[in-house]
Formats: structure tokens, C-alpha cells, sequence
């Protein structure tokens, strides 16, 4: 495909975004961009927040990985649905209950000062890294099939790219992303589907034929029971509630989606009825990366990394139809991680690090040109990252980002279990050493396991290892506590 066809086409997409930006950015201020002025349709929320959390990653890497794990990523979906009940009946409540902006506020109101800083410290590096991997794996492709050919240099893409994200949320904040969001999805799954389509013409063998191959086939194989195996089905199960917990219910990005609902209701059914209709596009997911290892084999096609099988595939060995639909889908699966990371580090910092919830005599003038300054500042160290990541690009990018996540969002989980099944007093002095030694024992144990633990290797299960770590150090250093948790408290 011509690469003058392909920017013409993300240019396109592009003005639609800006379209919607401009009707929903109208008379928006700082609470619409922290919180949508508490106005957003539930169901609204439900359907964005599938494209959200699926991102350029789900879309690339998923597919592609089928080839090396099978259906085995399922079951760890399957633990995602658990995950999101947990967040809907237990996170939910306390959020709302508390009128929460920034969901990491619980933590100065549980134990204190350090402890709250050290939590929103962690998203905010967690939150950096994921971010960044997903966008880097959007304008990787960009960059190879369009600007490569022009002699346009990688940074100069991204800073692009960059620059893009930040016109269309500068302003609207979460109230935008909403709505761009849920623009972003339809996009994405209409790709997906088009192209299982596209390919079953291919092949020549109808939708129906291929599914029963696929069946018949090793390639659906979903439970690992080799306990010494990474990929066992019980390790995938609770590492995928649990990642489920953390990564979305304890994430400021997804949750300030969630608050921007019109009440502790609303959030409960958008999370019910987002969680149920994740689990049909995660398989529809797989059954596209079934089919797509089926033509490559179908053709001798070869790729050395699995995030490049799609892309390959779609842009080299399809039509032009069908090359701009893969191109549609990854420009929509790209921007909703974008743009949702860079609201919610806006709004983690701003509230949480420079209090401007706090500060009496604010203007609203005056609280718009910090923000400002901290969106700018955010999206200057995303450009820093994935210039990082570019040099460091060596293995499936969403094996990358889960093994981030079983560092990074351990302490989160361990910090919010203690808080909320815990009635002890932590010493928040300590907090923030318990935190950063959890992670640092479990990488050395992670990296050892097979010569200590008899051929036993770490999966995802390594976040659950790093929670517990985080709250068997908070328990040790803890006291019996003076007064009821937060969590247990009525309405502030």
C-alpha cells in the first residue's frame, strides 16, 4: 500500500477525532476534565471503555501470540471478568462513597501522607511504562509502512503522534474521551471483523469452515496443566483477576471513566455490561489470530516476531481494502491509550502532588494553566519513553507490558488489600520502603525461580507474589488500629 494512501488515511481519522473533540471541549473546565462533571452515560463509558482497554496492544499482539500460547490468553480473560465483579461491588462503592477525583486520595485517608504519595507514585510510573509500550507499538508500524519510505526519522513520528493526542485533550479532559473513545471502539471491532472476513475470502473457505478447523486443531488449546509451566490455567486465572483488579480498578485511568458516571449505579451496570462484552472480543481476538496463522501458513509467510504477523499480513499480502481497514483499527485501538493515560497522569499529578483540589483562593484561570504545564510536562516524558522503548524493542510487546505491570502495580494491590480487609495502622514512614523493596525481591526471585524452586517459572502470577509481598511488609511494621478503616466508614 502506498504510504501516501496510508497518511492520507490517518489524517482523515484524525479530523473525525477533532470533529468530536470540538462538539464535547465547548464550555469545559477543570471538573470536566477530572471527572466529566459527573455527567457521562453509563453505557457510553461501557462501550469506550472496551477500545480503552484493549488498545493497540490487544489489537497487535494478541493475535500474533496465538501463534506461540494457543488460546491460552482465555483463561486469563476469563479471570479479567472475575476481576472486573471485584472492582464493581467492592472499588466501586468506596469511590463513590468517598466522591473520590483521584481514587489514590483513599490512601492518605487510610494510613497518611507517604503511603498516598508512594501509591500515586507507583501509577504514575506504571501508568508512564504501559502507556508508552502501547504507543510505541502503534507508531512502530506507522513508521515502518509510511514514514521509513520518506526518510522520516522515528522521533519526528512520534513527537507527531504526540502532539496530536495532546490538541484533542488539552482541554475536554475525560469529558472528550468519553465520547472520542467511543468513536475509537466501533472502528476497532468493525476492523476485526472485516478482516476474519476478508481472510476467510482469501483462503477460500467460508467463516463457518474455518471456525470448524480451528477447533479440530491444537491452536484452540486453552488449559496448560503443567504446574512447572508459566502458562498454567489456574496461574492465568488468578494472575488475570488480579492484573484485572490492579491494572483497572485500581488505575486511574480507567476508574476516572467510571467516576464520571452519574452515580454509583450508573458505574455498577456500565462495568457489568463493559466486563461481559470484553470476554466475546478478547475470543474474537484470538479466533482472528487463528485465522491469520492459517493464511500465513496457507501462503509461507514467515514473521520473526508475533506483533508483526497482523500488520505483515495486512498491509503487504491483502488488498488496499483491506490494508486500510488494519490501518482504521490500529489508529483506533492506539489513541484510546493515549489519550486515557495522558488524562489520568494530568489529573494524578495535579491533585494529587500539587493539590489543586485544595489550594483555597485558585482561580479557575490559574488552575487551567497548571494543568496545562502538567499535561505538557506528561506528554514530554511520554516522547522520552518511547524513544526508550524503540532501542529496547526485543520481545512481544504485551508479554512486555504484563511483566511491567507484575512490578509496578504490586505495591497498588498489596497497599489497597491491607487498606481494605486490614483494620491495623501501617507506619506510613515505612510505606514507601516496603514498596520499593517488594518489587526488587520479586524481579531477583523471578529471575532465579528455576534454580530455587525446582524448574518453577513466574508468569503474570508474579503481580499476586509482589501484592502479598507489599502486605506482609506493611503487616509486620503495622500496629492495632485506633479508629475504623475508611473503608468501613459511611459518606464523607
Amino acid at each position: 500500500m502506498s504510504p501516501l494512501i496510508i497518511l492520507g488515511i490517518f489524517l482523515l481519522y484524525t479530523i473525525l477525532l477533532f470533529a468530536v473533540t470540538w462538539i464535547t471541549a465547548r464550555k469545559a473546565d477543570s471538573q470536566s476534565f477530572f471527572i466529566g462533571n459527573r455527567k457521562s452515560p453509563w453505557f457510553v463509558v461501557a462501550y469506550g471503555m472496551i477500545g480503552a482497554s484493549l488498545s493497540g496492544v490487544t489489537f497487535m499482539s494478541v493475535p500474533g501470540w496465538v501463534r506461540d500460547t494457543q488460546f491460552s490468553y482465555m483463561v486469563v480473560v476469563l479471570g479479567y471478568l472475575v476481576g472486573y465483579f471485584v472492582i464493581a461491588l467492592v472499588l466501586l462503592p468506596l469511590y463513590y462513597r468517598l466522591k473520590l477525583t483521584s481514587i489514590y486520595s483513599y490512601l492518605e485517608q487510610r494510613f497518611g501522607f507517604w503511603s498516598y504519595k508512594t501509591g500515586a507514585g507507583f501509577f504514575i510510573i506504571s501508568r508512564t511504562l504501559g502507556a508508552s509500550l502501547r504507543m510505541f507499538l502503534v507508531i512502530n508500524v506507522l513508521q515502518v509502512f509510511v514514514f521509513d519510505a520518506w526518510n522520516v526519522p522515528f522521533w519526528a513520528t512520534t513527537l507527531s503522534f504526540i502532539i496530536l493526542i495532546i490538541l484533542y485533550t488539552l482541554k475536554g479532559g475525560i469529558r472528550t474521551i468519553v465520547w472520542t473513545d467511543t468513536l475509537q471502539t466501533t472502528f476497532m471491532l468493525l476492523a476485526v471483523i472485516l478482516s476474519i472476513i476478508y481472510i476467510s475470502r482469501e483462503i477460500g473457505t467460508p467463516v463457518k469452515d474455518l471456525f470448524a478447523q480451528i477447533n479440530d486443531s491444537r491452536i484452540t488449546r486453552m488449559f496448560i496443566t503443567d504446574w512447572h509451566h508459566e502458562r498454567h490455567f489456574l496461574k492465568q486465572f488468578f494472575s488475570g483477576m488480579f492484573i484485572t483488579i490492579t491494572m483497572t480498578g485500581l488505575d486511574q485511568e480507567m476508574m476516572q471513566k467510571n467516576l464520571s458516571c452519574r452515580n454509583l449505579r450508573d458505574a455498577q451496570k456500565n462495568m457489568f455490561t463493559f466486563s461481559g462484552i470484553l470476554v466475546f472480543v478478547n475470543l474474537l481476538f484470538l479466533v482472528l489470530g487463528a485465522f491469520l496463522l492459517f493464511y500465513s501458513k496457507s501462503r509461507g509467510i514467515d514473521v520473526a516476531m508475533s506483533d508483526e504477523l497482523f500488520p505483515t499480513i495486512a498491509l503487504k499480502y491483502f488488498g488496499p481494502i483491506a490494508g486500510i481497514v488494519f490501518l482504521i483499527g490500529l489508529i483506533s485501538a492506539a489513541f484510546p491509550s493515549a489519550d486515557g493515560a495522558l488524562t489520568s497522569l494530568t489529573t494524578v499529578v495535579s491533585i494529587d502532588f500539587l493539590g489543586l483540589n485544595r489550594r483555597k483562593g485558585l482561580t479557575e484561570s490559574r488552575s487551567t494553566k497548571i494543568r496545562y504545564t502538567v499535561h505538557l510536562s506528561i506528554a514530554l516524558l511520554f516522547f522520552i519513553s518511547i524513544l526508550i522503548f524503540s532501542a529496547l524493542n526485543d520481545e512481544a510487546v504485551i508479554d512486555k507490558l504484563f511483566t511491567i505491570a507484575g512490578y509496578t502495580y504490586g505495591p497498588l494491590l498489596g497497599l489497597y488489600t491491607f487498606g481494605l480487609f486490614s483494620k491495623r495502622t501501617v507506619n506510613d514512614k515505612l510505606t514507601p520502603v516496603i514498596a520499593v523493596l517488594s518489587p526488587v525481591i520479586c524481579f531477583f526471585l523471578s529471575r532465579y525461580s528455576e534454580q530455587l524452586f525446582n524448574g518453577y517459572k513466574f508468569g503474570f502470577e508474579l503481580l499476586l507474589l509482589n501484592g502479598a509481598m507489599t502486605f506482609l511488609g506493611l503487616l509486620a511494621f503495622s500496629k492495632k488500629g485506633n479508629k475504623t478503616p475508611v473503608s468501613d466508614q459511611g459518606q464523607q
